[in-house]
């Protein structure tokens, strides 16, 4: 076990690249489960989360070899045995990404409740949904079993835009015999880099970037080569972390595209960045001063299924909002355990007023103080470490496991920018 020691209240400088999107590069990697043929990877991130998912591919009989930093080559023949291991399953949440592809590529899985951050509860109801609309049968019996003598196109309609599940379905349905639809499927660039990925392996989808996904079946995939984007989420953690430091930050291949409702809450709050080609630039000497609505009226932050701001970001926005001049409510309306994390905050000075499991209220600026801190979840995590930066004196994280679950190198990329961080051995 590690911990973070952070002295803060230091000013960073420097340029870094955005690293792969995790939220792509899980969802991808299980897809080459779905052809007999190789299939390489660019741009994965070296995280915790992608190790375990790796790992599940070498435990059902893939050959997984790392070409070189965030490159890896993969090649399924036979699986002989459909079933996620407890040890993985429970490790992460992504396990249950698994299910799509061998229940298409063999007709049955098993798998254990998937495991993953404590932000609320997290329902699998959607993917058995889509699992069974698709002709497959779905029983329980301490661990989930899935089978399907044959899988048949539908006209789908998720009863949520869950991400995980839209995902699910589509790696099902592009084996599937027929024409698919997917209505109220989720959209965002996670979910439409595995759209492009199966397209470059052979599937035939339309709609990648609406709600509405158009699959027609085909009977075989066949191996490709494919680069997946940027983690936004990553690029948004570190233009919070260089307004509330005062640093001068730029962050290279960070896709502002994808980066757009972002702009618009973190405007709320007095910051901004300037874009130039696909890196952004952001600048010290930000306002930091909340925005008022017309009429003088208190913002709100309050996310969404994309093109909404995404939940993922609502951590780290969190603790920007305790360093920013004025009040604002953040509304986290997806997770009802994700804004717990904030008693730590009010603890190292910060004022904020918990209204109830999704809203918050936040005044500032308040002058943080070091602090001993716990990581609940990546991104509350990954606040803290923020939350630590910019406060007075000596903070300690503990069960840093969890935010290197998701962010690459996340201390010697921080040393690099001039940050007091150590990782030591508990």
């Amino acid at each position: 076990m590690f911990k973070y020691v952070i002295d803060g209240s230091y000013p960073l400088k420097g340029k870094l690249r955005a690293s792969g999107n995790k939220n792509a590069a899980l969802p991808c990697i299980a897809a080459t489960l779905l052809t007999d043929e190789t299939v390489i990877l660019d741009n994965i991130p070296e995280i915790e989360d992608v190790n375990v998912m790796l790992n599940i591919l070498r435990f059902l009989g893939s050959d997984v070899k790392k070409i070189n930093a965030n490159r890896y080559e993969i090649k399924t023949g036979d699986i002989k045995n459909p079933e996620i291991p407890m040890e993985y399953a429970k490790a992460i949440r992504a396990s249950v990404l698994f299910a799509g592809p061998l229940l298409a590529r063999t007709g049955k899985v098993t798998f254990p409740p998937p495991g993953g951050d404590v932000i609320g509860r997290r329902r699998l109801d959607t993917h058995f949904l889509a699992f069974t609309e698709l002709g497959a049968r779905v029983s329980a019996d301490g661990v989930f079993h899935i089978s399907a003598n044959k899988l048949v196109g539908v006209d789908l309609f998720l009863d949520e835009a869950s991400v995980t599940a839209t995902e699910n379905a589509i790696m099902t349905a592009v084996l599937a015999d027929g024409e698919t639809v997917i209505q109220n499927a989720a959209s965002e660039p996670h979910v439409q880099d595995l759209c492009r990925m199966l397209i470059a392996m052979g599937a035939e989808i339309t709609g990648v970037g609406s709600n509405i996904l158009y699959i027609s079946g085909v009977k075989k995939l066949h191996g490709a080569e494919y680069r997946i984007g940027s983690d936004f989420m990553e690029v948004g953690s570190y233009i919070g972390l260089a307004a509330v430091t005062r640093s001068e930050l730029e962050i290279e291949d960070a896709e502002p595209k994808n980066l757009r409702m972002a702009k618009i809450a973190f405007g709320k709050l007095g910051i901004s960045w300037e874009t130039s080609g696909n890196s952004i630039l952001v600048r010290p000497g930000q306002k930091l001063a909340v925005v008022s609505d017309l009429g003088g009226q208190i913002p709100t932050i309050d996310d969404a299924p994309w093109p909404g701001f995404p939940p993922d970001l609502t951590s780290i926005v969190t603790v920007v909002a305790t360093q920013v001049k004025g009040t604002v409510l953040i509304h986290e309306k997806m997770f009802e355990s994700r804004m717990f994390f904030v008693d730590k905050l009010i603890e190292m000075g910060a004022k904020i007023v918990l209204c109830d499991p999704h809203r918050a209220v936040v005044s500032g600026p308040s002058r943080l103080k070091g602090c001993d801190l716990v990581s609940p979840d990546v991104r509350a995590g990954m606040a803290m470490v923020i939350a630590a930066l910019c406060a007075d004196g000596k903070s300690v994280i503990r069960n840093v496991y969890q935010i290197e679950r998701g962010y690459e190198n996340l201390v010697n990329r921080l040393r690099n920018l001039g940050a007091r961080i150590e990782r030591v051995s508990e």
